[in-house]
């Protein structure tokens, strides 16, 4: 059997992704779902932190419309990253796969604070990572969460778990004439305003040289796929 292409990822999830078909809140089938794709990348000896939004419950852009103000919105949107964060733990142990919820706002009665040696140190000792409440800041997606902790424990790629099997030029449901990306390139997505990831994540990425995969989370061993070298989805790098 070869060994994984890469040693340490970082897997990015939506809230979204977590409600599947319900539209709101969190679809079991959906979470122990990821949890078996999961082990199976984690019995390969693979060390994987996941970052996880929470659109799924609240999203601090949308309700800073209601007249709440978008620092407060967005304090409520990580908030609802940890209420993710706890669900995937849950799952994640029940299929035997150790863990920590690391949160980047304290809350010590349900997680550790984000604190990057200790993430390392329990990726070394084989532990997947949950990270929630995103960087703690407002004004910055869980996308940029997801660059920055990747950047931080130096993840060698990100892999974007989304509901289509790539990026396309337009919306595929929208668009039958949208083309799907297989390769692209940070300064392409920028340029092109691809909905990869917000521009802040994506130029974090750029100047940390870390690359991006774009796949379909429903598409059950495309994680293993990726981590094994297989192309699935769309691939994004720096320039050559």
């Amino acid at each position: 059997m070869s060994a994984p292409k890469y040693k340490r990822i970082v897997l990015k999830l939506s809230g979204e992704a977590l409600a599947g078909d319900k539209g709101f809140g969190i679809d079991s089938d959906v979470v122990n779902l990821i949890a078996m794709q999961t082990k199976e990348v984690h019995d390969l000896g693979v060390e994987i932190a996941v970052v996880v939004g929470g659109g799924n419950f609240w999203r601090g852009a949308v309700g800073s419309h209601t007249g709440i103000d978008r620092s407060t919105a967005d304090y409520m949107g990580m908030l609802a990253t940890v209420i993710n964060s706890l669900a995937l733990q849950s799952a994640f142990e029940k299929h035997g796969v150790p863990t920590r919820v690391q949160t980047a706002i304290e809350m010590r009665q349900i997680a550790e604070p984000y604190i990057r040696r200790r993430a390392i140190r329990h990726l070394e000792k084989g532990r997947v990572v949950i990270f929630g409440a995103g960087t703690g800041n407002p004004y910055f997606s869980t996308d940029t969460a997801a660059a920055l902790r990747a950047a931080e424990i130096e993840a060698e790629i990100i892999l974007m778990a989304k509901k289509v099997d790539g990026v396309y030029s337009a919306d595929p449901k929208v668009d039958p004439d949208a083309i799907r990306f297989e390769n692209l390139n940070f300064m392409e997505v920028l340029q092109q305003r691809l909905r990869v990831m917000d521009s802040t994540a994506t130029s974090l990425c750029m100047e940390n040289k870390i690359p991006i995969v774009v796949f379909n989370l429903t598409q059950v061993g495309n994680i293993r796929r990726i981590v094994m070298g297989e192309k699935v989805g769309t691939f994004v790098r720096g320039e050559d």
